[in-house]
């Protein structure tokens, strides 16, 4: 095998290296874009659940619900499960902590 031929075998493979970590790449940042989409959903849905039991819902709270319920359900159809784990931590009075 010629120089040439060695210098071209190389290339390929360094190139097939890099193909492939773009790949990983890209599938952990649709990843994260997907992650923060659902987190925004459930955020969303949050408000809309305390604004109705705190007295400050509107007329189209019910509507909202209904429609980030639904869009939560899509997502996870095209994503696979949230973990739905509480993210604030919890104090003996029941109330979440600040942080």
């Amino acid at each position: 095998m010629g120089f040439l031929d060695k210098v071209k075998e190389q290339a390929a493979v360094a190139s097939a290296a890099a193909k492939d970590a773009a790949q990983k790449g890209q599938a952990k940042l649709d990843d994260l874009q997907a992650k923060r989409a659902a987190d925004g959903l459930l955020k969303d849905l949050g408000t809309v659940v305390y604004a109705q039991h705190s007295g400050r819902g509107t007329d189209t709270s019910d509507g909202d619900k209904a429609w980030l319920i639904a869009a939560l359900e899509s997502h996870e159809a095209a994503h696979g499960s949230l973990a739905l784990n509480l993210e604030s931590p919890a104090t003996g009075d029941g109330a979440a902590a600040d942080g």
